[in-house]
């Protein structure tokens, strides 16, 4: 359900959708990063004032930590998928592929948020790299915790760095956000998983 705010303004109330208002400014921080985005970027991509964002958000920071939050759960759901998958590899072949359609839909910025914004710099956005960072470390132990379950159940080699084998793809997923923000198409990508998936460790 949508959620709507009124905020007082001089003369009357103004009513605009928290929801909406929110997913235009993760546009916005998607596209120009937490340190590009500019305030008056933020607000007119909103629809709304200085005041209205403030009062409805907090300040950018905290519009910021919204922002991701909406990101992971909207745009990072093929990293879930991956997880249910039934073997090692098909896990690691759908958050590679699943990471081509987030990186190069038509209707969202190229590249990762998260990458994007963990470069950011200055005393003010070390909370911002602190949460991603703290996210990334998350989902990189979930995926840990599934190959670790996928070498128990003798679907991956017992000699495999599991961490290692993790870092791998989180590197190959990053680096392909990178490229596509800077004009990689979707055939250099996928050419880039099926080389990965060419050195997946084998049984």
């Amino acid at each position: 359900m949508e959620k709507t705010l009124t905020i007082a303004a001089k003369g009357r109330p103004r009513e605009f959708c928290v929801d909406k208002a929110l997913a235009a400014a993760l546009g916005v921080f998607w596209s120009k990063g937490y340190e590009g985005a500019s305030m008056s970027d933020l607000t007119e991509a909103m629809g709304i004032t200085k005041p209205s964002l403030y009062a409805a958000f907090g300040n950018k920071e905290a519009l910021f930590h919204k922002a991701l939050e909406l990101y992971e759960s909207e745009k990072l759901e093929y990293m879930r998928e991956a997880l249910r998958q039934p073997t090692a590899r098909a896990v690691a072949e759908r958050l590679m592929r699943g990471a081509i359609d987030a990186q190069m839909s038509s209707c969202d910025p190229k590249g990762c948020l998260g990458v994007i914004s963990a470069t950011a710099c200055g005393a003010e956005a070390e909370s911002i790299k602190a949460d991603v960072m703290q996210r990334r470390a998350s989902s990189q132990a979930a995926l840990v915790e599934r190959f670790e379950q996928a070498k128990r159940d003798g679907d991956l080699p017992g000699h495999v760095d599991i961490d290692g084998l993790t870092s791998y793809l989180y590197a190959i997923v990053q680096g392909m956000a990178v490229q596509a923000g800077s004009g990689a198409t979707r055939a250099d990508l996928e050419r880039i998983v099926d080389t990965s998936l060419l050195m997946w460790p084998a049984l």
